[in-house]
């Protein structure tokens, strides 16, 4: 039967669109039931299926096996690469926090399991409502789309094992710093100026509790600041998801040379 011959090269879909949900942003948060997105993952690979020629038969031996680490490997990596310039507002929090006094008043994220600080955490928040506002979701799909038109089903690609995929996360990660550092610069700047004047006036007025007045004196800083560079941060994230876009296009064109 047709449907028999075509089931290897429909699994190699299947696997790389699910493995791209296991890590990109927003699909990865476990508020999202896991077999949505199995469901999600199988109507996605029936509409890329048709589209998707293979120059050959694919048949189910060893060499199968390693197509399939492969497309695992490809999804993994283009939802990675989005997920790291994603989570810069988090890191944009820590800095915050860390000059507040926060670092150690860290949250449970019960989407990802792991503890985030309370300014990275509001951050995370509304920067996922800003790209589900502007309908960001699909144009994640619409990459994963994508990389079947330069990534080959039936081949290996050779950019997994010669350092140039490792080489552009690298430099992903350097991005996602200096994003974050210019999220985190107006407030963590306006709480640095606060932490020179209180130390002026604990040696002006050594009876003043520096210590007492300090920590709600920065916590109000931080939110006043905070709303008033917002429309600022609106606009920094709007230039963040252009450059998440920009970075699935590109690993993608690196795996599919």
């Amino acid at each position: 039967m047709n449907w028999l011959n075509d089931l290897p090269l429909f699994l190699l879909i299947f696997i790389r669109i699910s493995s791209f949900f296991m890590t990109a942003p927003i699909f990865i948060s476990r508020s999202i039931p896991i077999h949505y997105k199995i469901g999600l993952s199988f109507f996605l690979t029936i509409l890329v299926f048709p589209q998707v020629n293979s120059q050959e038969q694919l048949v189910l031996d060893s060499f199968y096996w390693t197509l399939i680490i492969k497309e695992a490997l490809v999804g993994i990596v283009i939802g990675f690469v989005a997920s790291v310039l994603f989570y810069a507002v988090q890191v944009a929090g820590i800095f915050i926090d860390t000059q507040i006094g926060f670092a150690m008043a860290n949250i449970f994220d019960p989407q990802t399991g792991i503890q985030t600080p309370l300014t990275g955490r509001l951050n995370y928040v509304l920067a996922t409502l800003f790209l589900l506002a502007l309908n960001g979701h699909h144009l994640l799909i619409k990459g994963i789309f994508y990389s079947f038109d330069w990534i080959a089903v039936n081949q290996w690609t050779p950019a997994l094992s010669d350092g140039r995929v490792s080489t552009y996360l690298v430099e992903s990660f350097s991005r996602m710093f200096e994003v974050a550092f210019l999220m985190a610069i107006p407030v963590a700047g306006a709480l640095f100026l606060v932490d020179v004047a209180l130390g002026i006036v604990a040696k002006t007025v050594p009876q003043m509790n520096v210590f007492v007045v300090g920590m709600p004196l920065k916590v109000m800083v931080n939110f006043i600041i905070f709303l008033l560079v917002l429309p600022g941060f609106f606009l920094i994230l709007q230039k963040l998801f252009k450059d998440m876009m920009e970075s699935m296009q590109a690993i993608i064109h690196i795996l599919g040379a």
